[in-house]
Order: structure tokens, then C-alpha cells, then sequence
């Protein structure tokens, strides 16, 4: 976590609501896995997230797209993205200009374009420098400042899990900057795609909190999504049982999003449909203090 003077600014994130149903599809899937939500340039939100009805991995080969007019209702189940008849697995979508960018996997990265948030185009994205198995699933996208944005991809590190971190300018050409966190050789898990998932990362007061979630895919660790705590966004450390960076707290949930609407914080949650989670085959919703 820091020294002690990071240690007394440190927030620590906490799931003080019930889970509330979010979306949940029926015509294009029948779940919804990792997923993506933002405000489109309509002030709605929308969500783009993994789903099928077969319920594996090989399966996945689209988005479903729900729409919302505020966190705290239903989203109604509008369609489908990125039907390319590849994989397609977990989306990040940022703005970018007058423009949405999707960014998907599995390796190599994928990205997408949009300006309304129905149409997407595929473009080409450049991962410069990318370390070999270091970048191969679960994008994420923060906004530094007005032309600096990291990307967050998990990967594999010395054959154990890990967050990678690229930057850009535009986009479009990333440069790989290191990796964001690491897993240390008494890590607890160890898969073979490197237990990490889902990295997503929030700017509060001056730090930043990185929340990934840690499984093996048991139904013991799968709503396992660990917080860390850095005043580097570059650099949340090596997560390690002993004598290694530790997580502020751990978070009963999937996959999150981190999401802000009218000065509320919330966190979302979801899952296949044979996992543990609140609602079946739909994405969750709670309120997310701090303490």
C-alpha cells in the first residue's frame, strides 16, 4: 500500500447496497460475463458485454448491447455488437473525441469504432513493444489527461498472472509501459491463463485503485475482485501471500465496472450462468462507498 503517509489518503471501497438486477438478456444470449458500460451521446448509458446461450468460452462471438436511461433501472436489450463471427470477449469502450472506441479480445487486441454506439467499424491498433503472452484478454481504458490515456490488459508474467500497461496519445498506437501489477512465486493461484481478470481502474482524491478480479474459475474464488492502491497508475506492485504488495480489500463480485452517476458511486457484477451470482444470467448493480 504505500508508506504511511499514502496509507492515512487511502480510501477503501465497499459494497453497502443490495444487489439490484441490472440487465439481463433473452433474445441475443441468455447471460452477460465481462462487460463494458459508459454514456453514450445520447445521456444514456449503454452496456456492451460477452454472452451466448451455449455458455462457453468458444462460444462467445458477440456483444449484447443493453441500453439504460440511469443506474438505478432496468436496461432493455437493444441488439448486438461486434457479430464477426470470431471471439469476442470482454469490451472496453472509452471516448475518444466525437468517437466511441471498443477495445476486445482475446489476443491479438482488437479495436472498434463508433459514433453513435449501434454502428461500429473495425480499425487498426498498434500494441508496441507488447511482452509475448503479456496482453491477451480483458482491456481496460482510463483517461490520464486531455491526450494521455493508459490501457490495462491481463496477461502472463513468468508464467503467472499479471496486469500490463500500455500508453497513447491517440488511441490507436499504445506503448507498452511495464506491468501494472504482478503476481509473486507465493501468489495463491496459478492457472494456466494467470488467475487475473478484469482489470478496472478508478481515479479518487489524488490515487488511484486498481480492481482486478482473482480466480481460478472455482465457485470459491469467482466473485473474488481484489483492490489495490498506487499513486502510480503504472505501477500497483507484486501481489504476493508474504512480502509483497497486499490488497486494501477484496470484493464480492465479478468482473465489476466502477461506475459514477450523480455523485453515487455503484459497482456492477455478472457471471455465466452455472456460477454463483445474485442474479442469474444478469448483470447486478450496488451501491459502492468508501470508508
Amino acid at each position: 500500500m504505500g508508506d504511511g503517509i499514502l496509507d492515512k489518503r487511502i480510501k477503501i471501497p465497499y459494497i453497502s447496497g443490495e444487489w439490484k438486477k441490472l440487465f439481463e438478456p433473452t433474445i441475443n444470449g441468455n447471460y452477460v460475463n465481462d462487460h463494458s458500460i459508459v454514456l453514450g451521446p445520447d445521456e444514456r448509458w449503454h452496456l456492451f458485454g460477452i454472452t451466448s446461450f451455449e455458455g462457453k468460452p468458444s462460444e462467445e462471438r458477440y456483444f449484447v448491447h443493453g441500453v439504460g436511461e440511469c443506474l438505478q433501472s432496468p436496461f432493455k436489450e437493444v441488439g448486438r455488437s461486434i457479430d464477426r463471427g470470431t471471439l469476442a470477449w470482454a469490451p472496453a469502450v472509452i471516448k475518444g473525441g466525437e468517437n466511441y472506441y471498443m477495445f476486445y479480445g482475446p489476443s491479438p487486441t482488437s479495436l472498434a469504432v463508433s459514433f453513435d454506439m449501434y454502428e461500429w467499424f473495425g480499425t487498426n491498433v498498434v500494441l508496441n513493444n507488447e511482452p509475448l503472452m503479456g496482453a491477451h484478454r480483458d482491456h481496460f481504458v482510463l483517461k490520464i489527461s486531455e491526450n494521455e490515456y493508459l490501457m490495462y490488459v491481463v496477461g502472463v508474467h513468468n508464467r503467472k498472472g499479471a496486469v500490463s500497461c500500455f500508453s497513447s496519445s491517440d488511441l490507436l498506437s499504445w506503448e507498452f509501459e511495464g506491468f501494472a501489477l504482478t503476481s509473486g512465486d507465493k501468489a495463491p493461484l496459478k492457472p494456466a491463463w494467470g488467475a487475473m481478470e478484469s482489470p478496472y481502474v478508478v481515479k479518487k482524491d489524488g490515487l488511484y485503485y486498481l480492481f482486478v478480479t482473482y480466480t481460478d474459475c472455482s465457485d470459491q474464488t469467482y466473485n473474488y475482485t481484489l483492490v489495490f492502491c498506487s499513486e502510480n497508475p503504472k505501477h500497483f506492485g507484486e501481489y504476493n501471500v508474504e512480502n509483497g504488495t497486499q490488497p486494501i480489500t477484496v470484493l464480492r463480485a465479478h468482473a465489476p465496472e466502477i461506475l459514477e452517476e450523480n455523485g453515487k458511486y455503484y459497482i456492477t457484477t455478472c457471471g455465466w450462468r452455472t456460477k454463483p451470482t445474485p442474479h442469474t444470467g444478469a448483470v447486478s448493480i450496488a451501491a459502492l462507498n468508501w470508508k
